[in-house]
């Protein structure tokens, strides 16, 4: 298993498209765990905003009703 790894590794490495492919998902990785780092660590801030905007923007709050009325 670990020698079918190194394997795959070494034919990327000397594959020019390899590399290219290799290279992209190195970007997209070095863009992707710090933002789900930040997400994790904020995540009731976001949505405490996320939950006040949408309510300003439906003009929905959550107001009990003084008179509820049984269905």
């Amino acid at each position: 298993m670990v020698k079918k790894a190194m394997n795959l590794v070494g034919r990327l490495v000397r594959d020019e498209r390899g590399a290219e492919g290799l290279e992209k998902i190195l970007i997209l990785a070095a863009i992707v765990i710090p933002l789900l780092g930040v997400l994790l660590i904020f995540r009731n801030s976001i949505q405490t905003w996320v939950s006040n905007a949408w309510e300003t923007m439906t003009g929905k709050a959550n107001i009990q009703d003084p008179n509820p009325q049984a269905p």
